[in-house]
């Protein structure tokens, strides 16, 4: 990584075949510990096959835990955090572009930087998100979401961590099990005086939703996840807002849009009325 030193952190669940697929991707280059929250012995024996150390987390940690877990056992404190999903693919070349465009002269107070994320049938994938708020939520409602912002955060598929900014902001938030664990520790980076950019010139493939999760738990994660989010930074008040903008934006389109968005805009305002957190609890019961 020329200059600056790079440790990747794979948070895996089962999927054997896919972590196999983003190790390869590294080609051995890079340093890399792969906590697994499924305890699966194929899950070890692939990182160990790629020459990864592998940790073991006991239990379903989330990845905010499984992050933390690899946080605390780096020998290394001078080197940079890769943060890697197991369903993305990047090469060392991206990774070296991410690392050089991370500490450039005027990127002093750069926290971290993402890639440009393609899927596997070429498309591009959004990377730059506005942080989540009660009034970005109202402006989505009436049809007002695309205006611009200039708070924004990174998805967190493939994410460079600054270790400077990791030492000043601390660890991810475990209240975050899935979803919003990169949109609130980069909000408290903010909080703190760092930034967030993408960096135009390093590209990964990523499969997205890339685990044997159906599509609709993994939707109710992500509102659970916003939920929590909303709550901790605009406390009670400001989820009441939040949702009841989330309600009747999707009630809106459940009433304009046909066949299956139609479905999944009801399904949505039905989530959003008996609360996202609620629904995800039950499921797990």
């Amino acid at each position: 990584m020329g200059a600056w030193r790079v440790h990747g952190v794979v948070v895996a669940f089962h999927a054997p075949g896919q972590l196999s697929r983003c190790l390869s991707g590294l080609e051995r280059r890079i340093a890399v510990t792969v906590v697994d929250n499924s305890s699966s012995s194929d899950v070890a024996a692939v990182a160990r096959r790629h020459g990864a150390n592998y940790v073991d987390a006991g239990a379903n940690r989330g990845f905010a835990g499984g992050v933390n877990i690899a946080l605390s056992r780096l020998v290394d404190q001078s080197a940079d955090v890769l943060l890697l999903n197991p369903d993305a693919v990047v090469t060392p070349s991206s990774v070296a572009a991410l690392a050089q465009f991370l500490h450039l002269p005027e990127h002093g107070r750069l926290a971290a930087t993402a890639p440009r994320l393609v899927g596997t049938d070429g498309v591009e994938q959004r990377v730059s998100w506005p942080f989540p708020s009660p009034r970005r939520m109202w402006a989505e409602a009436v049809g007002l979401g695309r205006l611009p912002t200039r708070q924004i955060f990174l998805a967190g598929a493939v994410l460079l961590l600054r270790r400077e900014a990791v030492l000043d902001v601390g660890p991810f938030d475990e209240r975050f099990f899935l979803y919003a664990e990169e949109a609130d520790w980069q909000r408290r980076a903010r909080e703190r005086g760092w930034a967030s950019a993408l960096c135009p010139d390093a590209v990964a493939e990523h499969v997205g939703g890339g685990t044997s999760m159906h599509a609709s738990r993994r939707e109710t994660l992500f509102h659970a996840a916003q939920e929590t989010y909303i709550r901790k930074w605009y406390g009670r008040s400001g989820w009441l807002a939040y949702r009841v903008a989330a309600c009747l934006g999707a009630a809106a389109r459940a009433l304009v849009l046909r066949h299956e968005r139609r479905k999944e805009a009801a399904r949505r305002t039905l989530l959003y009325l008996r609360g996202p957190r609620r629904c995800a609890t039950l499921r797990m019961e």
